[in-house]
């Protein structure tokens, strides 16, 4: 999307949270951190005379896109959201869709099992009340404190990830289970690719519920929408 606007020497700024410690760098001015809830948001509008407001957040960055939705609705921005599309479920593949983390955490059952925790590393405490699993996450940046988790073990690395990469990753840590977010997306789907060769079952966390919003899948869909 980013590269996109760039491009189209469309006037833009890219905003993200900044709980990556090295993330990649976009092809357009940067602002780095939170906007201070719906309140905040909408005032950052009004002083930037935001004329149309993308939320390309991740998925699961719920509380985002519902201030967008509201701090947009307060100032009278449009609005679209660019969301990727849920991954479905295919013949070969062993699915328990859950609507949260508890519900994740108690479809591991209660005897040890090894578990490729595909979930990033900001809901990872969750996971603490079921110590008996061990534990195998993968996580963008090296963890700076101690892992929350008591038989867990990290590998570090950045996407887009390859069915070939993550099939030898689930088969050299004996993964029996994956836990993950359903984020849909390319980048991250190698892992349920996988697991479907693999057999592996796999627990997929629905994405939470945000306000109705016009949506978009494409950036292409984003542009027409900007030149309408």
């Amino acid at each position: 999307m980013a590269r996109a606007l760039a491009e189209a020497e469309v006037d833009a700024v890219y905003s993200y949270a900044g709980r990556t410690d090295s993330p990649v760098a976009p092809p357009l001015p940067v602002r780095v951190g939170g906007f201070g809830g719906v309140e905040g948001l909408a005032a950052y509008l009004r002083a930037e005379r935001i004329t149309h407001l993308i939320d390309a957040t991740h998925p699961f960055a719920a509380q985002m896109s519902r201030n967008a939705v509201m701090a947009a609705a307060a100032t009278a921005t449009p609005l679209i959201a660019l969301e990727r599309e849920p991954w479905q479920a295919q013949p070969g593949d062993r699915w328990t869709h859950v609507p949260d983390l508890p519900q994740a955490i108690a479809a591991l059952g209660e005897a040890p099992r090894r578990v490729f925790l595909a979930i990033g590393r900001q809901t990872l405490d969750a996971f603490a009340v079921a110590p008996q699993h061990h534990y195998l996450l993968r996580l963008v940046d090296p963890p700076t404190e101690p892992l929350p988790l008591p038989r867990a073990e990290a590998v570090i690395a950045r996407g887009p990830f390859t069915v070939e990469g993550d099939r030898a990753l689930l088969a050299d840590h004996r993964i029996e289970v994956i836990v993950a977010k359903n984020a849909g997306g390319v980048g991250a789907e190698a892992k349920l690719l996988a697991a479907r060769e693999l057999g592996v079952p796999v627990i997929l966390i629905d994405r939470p519920a945000v306000p109705d919003r016009r949506v978009a899948r494409t950036a292409d869909e984003v542009m027409a929408w900007l030149a309408g």
